[in-house]
């Protein structure tokens, strides 16, 4: 299962309502960070996920709205004691952003920060699930990711066990583990796998063939939704994306649901933005700051 929080959804400036984008996603003990707009670190204190947790953090782009959280972050969990390898991953300009913030900030991390650059295609693999990069269509240098569950284990019939003569523990153990058990083979008893999560996060992005590729099947699209079709001139000069233009992304890649976030200050009421979207694709949600979803496997 993918717990899905979202740390900021607004876009560019920060309201009193949304923070700059950042969502964090959950997987068993693991959380990947999707990117860290400034004040980041502070939802992430009053959340109930814990930084100090984050495996990795994926940076879209290099404005500032999803980057200037991150140097903030990063001396944070120093201050804070981490010892543990983090992972940072993001487009071309990421390590000399870095480097340059940390050349004037004192003060050493105290543990090991390994920052790559992505192609597309790059995939990062953690205990329980992977992170690819897929390129999208902004105005610089822009990625998205798709995050993927591993698939869990098929499940025991330990009824059938027993009527097979088998008895629980060692026997139950060994087939779990793949032997087979006094003539019984582990297919006989334990269904096929069953298949994880898959999530999308577009970033920044006007309709793209990467996207749409990494999109296909998704059980949850988060896709930048800056503007309202009415607006859809402006949105194509900036390279951003409307709701529409998200519903329909999500209706062509038979996605399970539909988060709407990076929305224009201009837009008080959510509802608009929702009920733009949910015209083409009728489960699509502009979530809150802070509110958390939590996605099942698909055979879940």
């Amino acid at each position: 299962m993918l717990e899905i929080l979202f740390l900021g959804t607004g876009a560019s400036i920060p309201s009193r309502e949304r923070a700059m984008p950042s969502v964090a996603v959950r997987c068993g003990g693991e959380i990947a960070l999707f990117d860290c707009g400034e004040g980041t670190q502070r939802q992430l204190v009053m959340s109930p996920f814990s930084f100090m947790k984050v495996k990795g953090i994926f940076i879209t782009h290099m404005h500032g709205d999803h980057f200037l959280g991150l140097p903030g972050l990063l001396q944070t969990m120093g201050l804070l004691g981490r010892k543990e390898k983090l992972l940072v991953r993001g487009p071309p300009g990421l390590s000399a952003g870095l480097d340059a913030v940390f050349s004037v900030c004192e003060g050493a991390m105290g543990y090991e920060v390994d920052v790559a650059e992505v192609s597309h295609g790059d995939t990062t693999e953690f205990g329980g699930f992977s992170v690819s990069a897929f390129g999208t269509d902004h105005t610089v240098p822009s990625f998205g990711y798709k995050m993927s569950e591993r698939d869990a284990k098929g499940r025991f019939d330990k009824k059938r066990a027993s009527e097979l003569g088998l008895s629980p523990g060692p026997d139950y153990s060994r087939l779990q583990a793949g032997e087979t058990v006094r003539g019984v083979e582990p297919r006989m008893v334990i269904g096929p796998p069953r298949p994880g999560s898959t999530l999308v996060y577009t970033g920044d992005t006007v309709p793209c063939a990467g996207l749409a590729e990494a999109a296909m099947g998704a059980d949850a699209l988060i896709h930048e939704s800056t503007f309202l079709e009415r607006e859809s001139g402006i949105a194509a000069e900036r390279k951003h994306s409307t709701a529409l233009q998200a519903a329909e992304a999500a209706a062509r890649c038979g996605c399970g649901a539909l988060f709407l976030i990076h929305i224009s200050n201009r837009y008080e009421d959510k509802s608009v933005v929702e009920g733009e979207a949910r015209a083409v694709f009728a489960n699509s949600v502009a979530p809150d700051d802070m509110s958390l979803y939590k996605i099942p496997g698909r055979a879940r």
